[in-house]
This record gives C-alpha cells, structure tokens and sequence, in this order.
C-alpha cells in the first residue's frame, strides 16, 4: 500500500461523523433544523472560540480531565489489584468475589443521593463514583484475563524452572493483557459517562456545570458544544488505550494486523 493510500484509509473512519455535520449544518442553514433545538456547527464553533479567548472552556476542559483521571487511577488500581489477587488466588476470590458481585448489581449512579448525603458536593463526591464506575470493567476483565492464560505456557514456564515472580511477569500478565485492554477501554466510557452525571448533578465547575448554567440561560450553543467535546475526549481516551493495547501486545498475532 502506498503512503498516500494509507493516508487516505486512516481518513476513513472520519467519513461518517463529517458527513453528519455537513448535513447538520445544511438543515441549519435552511432552516430544516430550528436553532433553538439544535444550533449550528458554525454556531457552536464561535461559541468554543468564544469561551477559549475568556479562558473559560480551558479552564473547565483541564478540571473535568483531571478529575476523570484521577477516578479512573483510583477505581482502575483498585480493580486491576483485586482482579490480578481474585485470578491468582482461589482462596482471595472465595473472600471477595462475592461481596464485588453483590456491590456491582447495584447501579452506581444510584448512589448519588446517598454519596451526596457522605460526602457533599465537593470532589470526593465525584471521584468515589467515578472510581467506583471505572473499578468493575478493570476487575472483571483482570480475573478474566488471568483465569483464561494457556495452562499449557504456565505449564511450560515451571517446566522451565521460573519462580512464581518470573512465571507472573513473564507468562501470566502478558497474557492476560487482552482481557485487561478490554476492561480498560470500557472503563474509560463509563468514566467520562458517570464524570457527566456527576458534574451535572453537584458541581461549582468542569464541562458538566458548564453545560447546566448554560442551560440555565438558554445558551444551546455552549450546551453542544459540551457534550461535543466530552465525546472528543472520550474518543482521545479510547485511541490512547488502543494505542497502548498495540504497542504493549506487539507481540500477539491478533494485533499484527491492526
């Protein structure tokens, strides 16, 4: 394949979102969508300039980042080391796994009044349910991967004379990364998902409060363009782990290809 073909199959999987906004934007411009239901593109354009020469859209963007990232570092660690303990370990997954699958059958968006009533409205609120949204995803598909490594490799491995450590680094992690990637991938979307309801529901700042006092004025513009760029920073969080999933399973024949 040449490299102006490869170029242009990497622009493929933008054909579809550029074709909805070009006919967004000529339902606009004729009228066939009403502005007051939903602006158009050139509409939220000014409105992101706009707010990013007040600094107010930088400022929110880096708050809503931050505090995603610091939910998924705290439920996605929690959830990788209980996964990795509960895959290795019959008797921990006999103390555990039970009482994790109990807690998970509740919907953790549900907690929110309750978290509220713990924890106010301040950031601890938005961190515990962002982390405990990201925490199944990561340890299900962590005890998954583990469970599901070739016998015959671990086989192989002791064959070999490892140690439980070498065998574990070596054999066991590798492969269960796959399953791990996975986990990873749909955390992020419920991260950025339950980040929204969050900020929404009780915050003085981030995308989420943006979005509410632009609703309080009638501001549609700046409420698309909200959602817009949580869908653009769930896309960059998505391709950034995919990224990682290639570079880190190199090794894998799935991902040669990919």
């Amino acid at each position: 394949m040449s490299i102006k073909a490869f170029r242009l199959s990497g622009l493929v999987p933008y054909a579809l979102p550029a074709a909805v906004i070009a006919l967004w934007q000529i339902g606009s411009s004729l009228g066939v969508i009403s502005n007051r239901v939903l602006p158009a593109p050139t509409d939220v354009v000014a409105a992101a300039w706009r707010l990013t020469l007040s600094g107010e859209l930088l400022a929110n963007a880096e708050i809503s980042t931050l505090r995603a990232l610091a939910g998924l570092l705290v439920g996605g660690g929690i959830g990788f080391g209980l996964g990795l303990a509960n895959g290795l370990s019959r008797a921990a997954d006999r103390a555990t796994d039970t009482t994790v699958q109990m807690i998970r059958n509740i919907p953790h968006l549900a907690l929110i009044p309750l978290v509220i009533l713990w924890f106010g409205i301040g950031e601890e609120a938005k961190l515990f349910l962002v982390a405990l949204g990201v925490f199944f995803p990561v340890y299900a598909n962590t005890v998954h991967g583990v469970r599901h490594v070739d016998a015959q490799l671990v086989e192989m491995g002791r064959a070999y004379g490892m140690n439980s450590w070498a065998l574990f680094r070596r054999v066991i992690l590798p492969g269960a990364l796959p399953s791990i990637f996975v986990g990873l991938r749909y955390a992020l979307g419920i991260m950025w998902l339950t980040l929204i309801v969050a900020e929404t529901i009780s915050a003085s700042s981030g995308l989420g409060y943006m979005a509410m006092q632009a609703r309080e004025f009638m501001l549609v513009d700046v409420v698309v363009l909200s959602i817009l760029i949580y869908a653009a920073l769930g896309k960059l969080a998505d391709s950034l782990a995919r990224f990682l999933e290639r570079r880190s399973l190199a090794w894998h024949p799935a991902f040669q290809s990919h």
